[in-house]
């Protein structure tokens, strides 16, 4: 009775997969494709078990004592995996944090350009960090700086939310707004 070794590869993206002949446990725990358990089978009775199926016997918990070893199609389950992985990743949501910076006496104009970058933005889903520079005698012009940063809030505030309200880190004051999650 020969064994038949299978034409998959055993290997996928850092996770060590063990197919067939390369399950180095002596017993295995078996399960038919249907998802009863056959039993604590030796190995090669198990691979000559999944070759009567037409299928592969593999390794999907090889930490649990003996190892537990389910008969598929590796093909198929590669496929699949692959498939989930990529569900999974459309479903996550990145963004990027811009940061914009102004100083205490920036003018009307260029504080108006810089709410237009923020609004852009928020419109693709970035957060904003935005930071008001204080540099030498300026420092002594906080108040200054708040309402540069109330001002902004009041420019975006149907389109963003303060996630970090303004706060000091040395001499500079930082507040963060993220786009409003908009309900459906």
């Amino acid at each position: 009775m020969g064994i038949a070794i299978s034409k998959h590869a055993n290997r996928t993206r850092g996770n060590r997969i063990n197919i067939n002949r390369n399950i180095r446990a002596k017993e295995v725990r078996v399960i038919d494709p249907d998802g009863n358990q056959i039993g604590v089978i030796p190995t090669y009775k198990a691979i000559a078990v999944a070759n009567d199926f037409g299928l592969d016997l593999v390794e999907i918990s090889p930490n649990a004592t003996p190892p537990v070893c389910k008969i598929m199609d590796y093909g198929r389950y590669k496929y699949e995996r692959t498939k989930k992985k990529q569900e999974a990743k459309k479903k996550q949501t990145t963004f990027q944090l811009k940061e914009i910076k102004v100083r205490p006496k920036t003018g009307e104009h260029d504080l108006n350009t810089k709410i237009n970058h923020i609004k852009k933005f928020l419109d693709r889903k970035d957060k904003v960090k935005v930071t008001v520079i204080f540099r030498g005698r300026e420092i002594t012009l906080t108040n200054l700086g708040r309402e540069l940063l109330e001002k902004i809030v009041q420019e975006t505030e149907e389109i963003a939310i303060v996630e970090q309200p303004p706060k000091f880190e040395g001499r500079t004051m930082v507040m963060v707004m993220a786009p409003k999650p908009f309900s459906k």
